[in-house]
């Protein structure tokens, strides 16, 4: 089965769909792979990250936006608060190559984590979401 990469998914968006990354419209979920709040919260979580993640990419250029997808995961941690992000993924690997979470739960701080630098710390934080991108 072929995935469906960040092009597609985000021309989908632009016309009031979600489709996941095997192709299908995802009307239940919203993109979520995993999710520890109210199902009828989903969507509107799915928004936001939509707008964060256009924000994200408008700043990270280098990233194909023909060899990547997206999902979508709220995050229930065992001190903090629930939290969202998105993963980008490798399309031909399936493998995350970004993690970006606008408000950790754990933190409470807008992070960037990637494979460039193994997940094994923030390749970027912030405050705010914004700030990520703010020029130093």
């Amino acid at each position: 089965m072929s995935k469906v990469n960040l092009k597609q998914q985000l021309r989908a968006y632009e016309n009031g769909s979600f489709l996941d990354s095997d192709g299908s419209e995802d009307t239940s979920y919203y993109l979520f792979y995993d999710w520890f709040c109210r199902n009828s919260s989903l969507k509107n979580k799915a928004h936001r990250l939509f707008s964060n993640l256009k924000t994200f990419l408008k700043n990270r250029p280098d990233i194909d936006l023909t060899k990547h997808y997206v999902f979508f995961k709220n995050n229930c941690p065992m001190v903090g608060r629930l939290y969202d992000d998105f993963r980008i993924c490798d399309i031909e690997s399936g493998d995350v190559v970004y993690t970006v979470t606008p408000r950790s739960g754990h933190s409470s701080k807008a992070e960037i984590w990637g494979r460039e630098n193994d997940f094994k710390k923030p390749i970027s934080e912030a405050n705010t979401f914004r700030g990520l991108f703010e020029k130093a």
